[in-house]
Formats: C-alpha cells, structure tokens, sequence
C-alpha cells in the first residue's frame, strides 16, 4: 500500500524512529517531542520506550504544521480540531455499523414475513369482500 513499508504493514503500522519521522513530515524531532507531549500526535512505543511513527502519524504531523504554519491556528485549536475529527470518523463508522444492522433486520423481518405467508393453508378460498347499502324503512306508527 505505502512504498518503503516493511511487508505487511499499514497506514497504522508503527515502523519509522523520530529522526525519519522528522524528515518525512519536514518537523524538527524536537517538535514531535513536544507534540507528542501535547497530546497532539501519539506514536507508538518500543517496549524500551522510544517512539515509533505510523504513515498516519506523519500525515498527522504534516497537518499540525499546515494548520499552524498556514492558517494560523494555535496548538490548543489544532488539538480540538484533531479531537473533533476524531469523533467525526467514530460517527461514521458507527453509521455504518447501524446501517449494517438495519439491513439485517429488515433482511431477516421480511425472510419471516416470507415465511408466514408460505405456511398459510393453501385449501382455503378466499372470500370477496362486497358491501351492500340497506335502506330501512320505518313503518308508520303503530295503532293500538
């Protein structure tokens, strides 16, 4: 998928150190430190502690840098906007998993009803429904 990935890693994949990391997303590794300290990029870690970037964290960290460095967005901002975008990517995957769902429901509600209909007993006839106007007419008065 990613060219210089080892074989059978992903996007999520944390393979690079900091000084490729660095290079990659043109940062200084010091920046991803204090990054990393923010809570605005987390990579992940060796059983030794050192650092491991995925491919998604360095587009992360070359989004940091545009929101800051181009539009001007200070780090706490691009905190929030990287939680919210967060949250947007767990919505939609929650859209999908309930529509999922549904579909089966609605799979399994009319494989029922299919079902019902088959068991119906096929010797009975079905009646035609008519209606029928009936006008009464009182008689006179009763005599005595």
């Amino acid at each position: 998928m990613f060219g210089g990935l080892p074989h059978g890693a992903d996007e999520d994949t944390p393979v690079f150190v900091i000084s490729v990391a660095a290079q990659l997303s043109g940062l200084h590794a010091q920046t991803l430190r204090s990054y990393d300290r923010q809570g605005l990029v987390s990579p992940g870690r060796t059983s030794g502690g050192g650092r491991r970037y995925s491919m998604r964290d360095i587009a992360l960290l070359r989004e940091v840098q545009r929101l800051s460095q181009s539009d001007g967005v200070n780090l706490a901002g691009i905190k929030r906007i990287i939680e919210l975008e967060n949250q947007v990517d767990a919505l939609r995957a929650r859209i999908v998993e309930l529509t999922e769902e549904l579909s089966a429901a609605y799979l399994t509600a009319e494989q029922t009803a299919a079902a019902v209909h088959a068991s119906y007993r096929k010797d009975l006839v079905p009646l035609r429904q008519q209606t029928a106007l009936v006008v009464w007419k009182p008689k006179g008065p009763k005599r005595r």
